[in-house]
C-alpha cells in the first residue's frame, strides 16, 4: 500500500471514511488472496490445423488441432462466433433465447484448403490455421481476425501435460460440457458464469486502412475512438480520486466499426476484465502499402465468443436491438428536464428550488433527490433526516408539476435493526466470500453489504423494497453506486475478486460477475416498477451497466470532470452509448468535480438541451447548479435553451418511440446516413438529432463562431434561416444565446405551439425533390397504442404541399418556415 493513498483518501473524504476505505481495501486483498486459485504457470496455445468440418443449422463447426470454433448465422443476419466450445447461451446480453439459426446460411469448404460460411449479407472465410474473415457478399473484406491465443494454467503437478496442455482433435473437441449443449467442455465456455479460473486469451484483428472505431461505451473527448487502450471494467470513484477523462463506469464489450467497404458491429460477449487496444490504419495513398487498422482484445478470462452484425449503421443498429431487445420506452415526462444538486436532502429545500423554476417561468419535470436518502432502498446517509409520509413532498411537488425520482445504491448498511439490513440477512441475499462469509465493504454510511441481483430469488426480494418507494409518491428510480462501489484507498474500488455470485444458478466469482451487476440490478428495480404501475413506463436510470441495460432504462454519465474537456467528453458519452444500443443517456450539466464557470455552465446546458436525458447535478460539495445562480445573462440564455426543448417536446417522444422500435439512437453521428463520407467520419463536435435536426454546440471557451461539416443536401439555420449545401462544411454562429441548430431541407419537424398543441414546422424541400417526417404520439387513456402518423413534402408550383401517407388530411396545423 502506497503511503500517498492513504493520505489522499483521509484528506479527501475525511479521516473517518478515509480510514474505512483503507479497512476495506486490505480485508478485499486478504479475500482475494484465501479465495481466488493460487498462480501457476502458463502455456500458451494456438489452434493449429484445421482438420474437418461438421454442417449444422446456420453455418457449422471447423475442428482445428487444439480447438474448435463455432459459426452461427441467426435469422436476421447476426452471426455468432464461438471457439473453444462457448456456445451463444447463457448469455446476460441477448433478450430471452438465441434467436433461430437462418437455415439458409451454409457451411462449405474454400478454395484456399479451409472453409467458408455463405449467407445472405455476409460471408465467413475460416482459414486452415484458424484466422477468421468477414466479407461482404461481393467478396469485400471488412475484417480479419487472427488465430486467437490461449495461455492454459498449467496442471498442479507441475510439468508438461502428456499432450502438451492440447485438446487433441474433434473427439475432445466434441465432448459433452457443463452445459450439456454437445458445443465442447470449455469450463468457461458457460458464458456469464465462467466462475473457473480458466484460460486467459488475446484476439488480433485487421480492419481496412479507412476504418473508423466507435462505441465501448464512449471516447475520452471524441465521438471517434482513437489509437489507445480500452478498459473493459466498470469502475466507480476512488476514494476522492477525481474521475477519469473517459466516463470508466460504463463500458461495453461493443465496438461499431465504419469504412468505405461498409459498417459492421462486434459485440465480445464475455463479462470478465479486459483491454481493447485499437489502432487506426493509415493508406498508402498511392506512395506504398496501406497499413491496416488494428485491434487487440485482451481478456483475463471467460469464453472466447463474439457475435457481429453487417450493414448500414441504422441496420447494425437495428439487428443489435432485436439481438438484445428493444430499448425501454421513458415517460413523457422523462424527456423534459431534471435538476439534482446539492442540498436537495429535505422537504423544504425540494419545494423552494421547484419554486424557483415556476417564478421564472422554467419548465421543470423532475428533482432528484440525493443518493443515500433514508426514503428509499439501500444506504441511508447520516443526518439526511426522514421524508414526511404522505402527503409528502411528491404529492406537493405533483401540484407544482414536478416528479420526484429517488437515488438508490445498492450498499446497505450492516447495521442490525435497519429493516433492509434484516430483511437481507433473512432471505441470505449478501454477497459472500469463498469462506462462506458475508462481504462487507466501506460506503458512505459507514460497514455496508452488497445484495448479489445475479441470484433471481435475490433479485425479487430487491425488487419488492420498491413497492415502499413507489407508496410516497416517487415517479422513478436512478441506480448510483452501481458498479458496484466498496470505497477504497487503493486498488479497485469494488468487491474482491474472489467474491461469490449466483449468477443465475451457474456460480461463479466476482471476476465474471462484477461487469453485469448493475445490469442484474436494473433488471430488478425495471420488473418492479413495471409491476407496481402496470398502466405507466417506467422510468430508471443506471450509472453502470452492460450491453442490454436499454432493456431496462437509460444511463447516466456522472463521473464527467468540470471543464472544457469534460464538455466534449459529455457528447462522446452520449453519442458512444448510443452506438452501443443504449439511446437514452446523458451527462450532468456542469461535471462531477466542482463548480464550472459561467460560459462553461451555459454551454454545457445548451449541449444537454439538446441529447435525450436533460439534468442538471453536481457533487454535494458543489455550488447549487440551478441556472439563475449564474447571473441573469446566464438565466437568460438557459431560459431560451429550456423553452426551446419544450418546443421540440413532440420531437422527442417520436424519437423515443423510433428507438423502441428500431434501435436508432435520438443522437447519432453526423455520418449515420453517409457512413462512406471521410470527412464525416472524421467530425467529432457536432451529432444529428433524429433525421431533421444537425445541432452544432460551442465547445470551446470564447467560441461564438466554427465549422460545421454537412451531410450531402440543403441544410438551414433554424434561427436565421440561411441555407447551406452539402456536402462541404459551413460557417456558423454560435453566440452566446444559442447553440447552432440546422433543419434538412423538407423536413417536417413536429413542435409544440404556443397553446401547446402539436404543429408541424416544415422546411422548404429542394426543387424536384422530397422531404418528409414522422409524428409518434403516446396512445390515448384508453389503453391505445402509440399513434404514427407520416408525412411528405414537396414543392407545387412554387408552394410547399404537405401530405400524409395514405392521402388522409394532416390534421394538425402546418407552419412553412419562411428561408
Amino acid at each position: 500500500m502506497d503511503a500517498r493513498d492513504l493520505v489522499r483518501s483521509v484528506r479527501v473524504v475525511g479521516t473517518a471514511q478515509g480510514l474505512r476505505s483503507v479497512r476495506s481495501a486490505w480485508r478485499r486483498h486478504r479475500a482475494d488472496a484465501a479465495g481466488l486459485p493460487r498462480q501457476r504457470g502458463t502455456r500458451a496455445r494456438v489452434p493449429g490445423q484445421a482438420r474437418g468440418a461438421e454442417p449444422r443449422p446456420g453455418g457449422g463447426v471447423v475442428w482445428f488441432a487444439r480447438s474448435a470454433l463455432q459459426v452461427r448465422v441467426a435469422v436476421g443476419g447476426a452471426v455468432f462466433f464461438g471457439w473453444d466450445g462457448a456456445g451463444p447461451e447463457p448469455s446476460y446480453a441477448l433478450d430471452g433465447r438465441c434467436p433461430e439459426a437462418d437455415e439458409r446460411a451454409v457451411l462449405e469448404p474454400d478454395t484456399a484448403g479451409g472453409w467458408r460460411v455463405v449467407s445472405e449479407r455476409v460471408t465467413v472465410v475460416i482459414s486452415r490455421t484458424g484466422a477468421v474473415e468477414l466479407r461482404t457478399p461481393g467478396g469485400v473484406p471488412l475484417r480479419r481476425d487472427l488465430p486467437p491465443r490461449w495461455w492454459d494454467p498449467e496442471p498442479d503437478g507441475g510439468g508438461p501435460a502428456a499432450d502438451g496442455g492440447a485438446r487433441r482433435g474433434p473427439e475432445a473437441a466434441r465432448a459433452p460440457g457443463p452445459r450439456g449443449d454437445g458445443y465442447g467442455p470449455a469450463a468457461d465456455g458457460a458464458g456469464p458464469a465462467g466462475g473457473t479460473d480458466g484460460p486467459r486469451w488475446v484476439q488480433r484483428s485487421e480492419v481496412a486502412a479507412d476504418a473508423r472505431f466507435f462505441g465501448l461505451g464512449g471516447g475520452p473527448a471524441g465521438l471517434r475512438l482513437r489509437d489507445g487502450a480500452y478498459r473493459l471494467w466498470n469502475t466507480g470513484p476512488r476514494g476522492g480520486a477525481a474521475p477519469a477523462d473517459r466516463p470508466p463506469h460504463l463500458t461495453m464489450p461493443v465496438q461499431l466499426v465504419v469504412a468505405d467497404a461498409g459498417t459492421h458491429l462486434v459485440f465480445h460477449d464475455n463479462t470478465w476484465d479486459g483491454t481493447v487496444t485499437l489502432r487506426e490504419g493509415e493508406e498508402g495513398m498511392g506512395s506504398g502499402h496501406d497499413r491496416p487498422g488494428g485491434c487487440e482484445l485482451r481478456m483475463d478470462g471467460g469464453p472466447l465468443r463474439s457475435w457481429v452484425i453487417v450493414g448500414t449503421p441504422a441496420r447494425v443498429l437495428h439487428g443489435w436491438a432485436a439481438l438484445t431487445g428493444g430499448p425501454a420506452l421513458p415517460p413523457r415526462w422523462a424527456l423534459g428536464h431534471h435538476h439534482g444538486g446539492p442540498g436537495l436532502g429535505d422537504e423544504e429545500r425540494m419545494l423552494r428550488v421547484a419554486a424557483g423554476y415556476r417564478e421564472r417561468g422554467l419548465p421543470l419535470a423532475a428533482l432528484h433527490l440525493a443518493a443515500g436518502h433514508p426514503s428509499v432502498p439501500g444506504a441511508a446517509a447520516p443526518g439526511a433526516g426522514h421524508l414526511p409520509g404522505p402527503p409528502g413532498p411528491a404529492e406537493r411537488l405533483r401540484e407544482l408539476g414536478v416528479r420526484l425520482v429517488a437515488t438508490v445504491e445498492p450498499a446497505v448498511p450492516a447495521e442490525p435493526g435497519d429493516p433492509v439490513y434484516d430483511g437481507g440477512a433473512a432471505e441470505d441475499a449478501f454477497v459472500r466470500d469463498a469462506r462462506g462469509r458475508v462481504v462487507r465493504g466501506a460506503g458512505r454510511a459507514g460497514e455496508v453489504v452488497f445484495p448479489d441481483f445475479t441470484d433471481p430469488r435475490v433479485r425479487k426480494w430487491w425488487g419488492g423494497l420498491y413497492a415502499q418507494t413507489a407508496a410516497r409518491g416517487f415517479a422513478g428510480v436512478c441506480h448510483d453506486g452501481c458498479e458496484p462501489v466498496s470505497f477504497a484507498a487503493f486498488g479497485d474500488p469494488t468487491l474482491p475478486r474472489s467474491a461469490r455470485h449466483d449468477l443465475d444458478g451457474r456460480g461463479g466469482d466476482h471476476r465474471a460477475a462484477h461487469n453485469v451487476y448493475a445490469l442484474a440490478m436494473a433488471r430488478a428495480g425495471h420488473r418492479a416498477l413495471r409491476e407496481l404501475r402496470p398502466t405507466e413506463p417506467p422510468f430508471l436510470l443506471s450509472r453502470s451497466g452492460w450491453a442490454g441495460l436499454q432493456r431496462y432504462g437509460g444511463a447516466w454519465c456522472g463521473e464527467i470532470p468540470t471543464g472544457w474537456p469534460g464538455l466534449r467528453t459529455s457528447l462522446a458519452a452520449v453519442v458512444g452509448l448510443g452506438l452501443c444500443g443504449v439511446p437514452f443517456s446523458g451527462p450532468d450539466i456542469g461535471g462531477a468535480t466542482g463548480d464550472p464557470s459561467p460560459e462553461l455552465y451555459l454551454r454545457w446546458f445548451q449541449l444537454a438541451a439538446h441529447l435525450p436525458l436533460f439534468r442538471t447535478r453536481g457533487p454535494s460539495w458543489a455550488g447549487p447548479r440551478e441556472p439563475w445562480a449564474f447571473g441573469p445573462q446566464v438565466l437568460e440564455h438557459a431560459a431560451a435553451a429550456l423553452r426551446e426543448r419544450q418546443r421540440l417536446m413532440p420531437y422527442f417522444v417520436t424519437l423515443a418511440h423510433v428507438a423502441q422500435r428500431s434501435g436508432a439512437p435520438y443522437v447519432r453521428p453526423v455520418w449515420w446516413r453517409q457512413p462512406r463520407d471521410r470527412a464525416l467520419r472524421d467530425c467529432e463536435d457536432a451529432f444529428l438529432l433524429g433525421d431533421s435536426l444537425l445541432v452544432a454546440p460551442a465547445l470551446a471557451e470564447g467560441e461564438r463562431r466554427r465549422s460545421v461539416p454537412l451531410p450531402r443536401g440543403r441544410w438551414y439555420d433554424v434561427v436565421t434561416g440561411q441555407a447551406f449545401d452539402g456536402p462541404g462544411r459551413a460557417r456558423v454562429e454560435v453566440p452566446l444565446s444559442r447553440a447552432a441548430v440546422l433543419a434538412r431541407a423538407g423536413s417536417v419537424v413536429p413542435v409544440a405551439g404556443a397553446d401547446g398543441e402539436v404543429e408541424l414546422e416544415v422546411w422548404p424541400p429542394v426543387a424536384g425533390r422530397t422531404g418528409g417526417g414522422l409524428l409518434i404520439t403516446d396512445g390515448g387513456g384508453d389503453g391505445a397504442g402509440p399513434v404514427t402518423a407520416r408525412f411528405t413534402t414537396r414543392l407545387r408550383d412554387g408552394r410547399v404541399v404537405v401530405e400524409r401517407e395514405g392521402g388522409r388530411q394532416v390534421g394538425l396545423r402546418v407552419r412553412v418556415r419562411e428561408v
